[in-house]
């Protein structure tokens, strides 16, 4: 599966944004989804992620309340609409993809998008 992340941007904080993550192929609702994001000399970590047919959701502490995860099968796009932005949210946000794992273990994800840019200023 090939994903396509978008939806980043410039944001005051206080203010929201929506991701989106577009996949390819016919197999979407088999992929459990995850959104993951790395800022500016950190390491990678673990944002939320969607079972396949979006009933099972998971949010890291810091963003649990603030951000919701939700994925249309039809149009094979997961989505991370993100409110109350805090400068700490900064960062580039990439989606992925897995068949199972670990959700919150982006080593367990073979597959990735390319990541957007999410910069929230203060």
């Amino acid at each position: 599966v090939q994903l396509q992340a978008s939806g980043g941007g410039l944001v005051q904080a206080g203010g929201s944004l929506r991701l989106s993550c577009a996949a390819s192929g016919r197999t979407f609702s088999s992929y459990r989804m995850g959104w993951f994001r790395q800022a500016p000399g950190k390491e990678r970590d673990f944002v939320a992620a969607i079972g396949t047919r979006g009933i099972s959701t998971w949010y890291a502490d810091s963003v649990k309340g603030r951000f919701t995860i939700s994925r249309d099968n039809a149009k094979n796009t997961v989505y991370l609409q993100m409110n109350s932005l805090e400068p700490e949210d900064t960062a580039v946000y990439y989606c992925a993809a897995q068949y199972s794992g670990n959700f919150y273990l982006g080593l367990e994800y073979p597959y990735w998008g390319q990541g957007t840019l999410v910069t929230v200023s203060s």
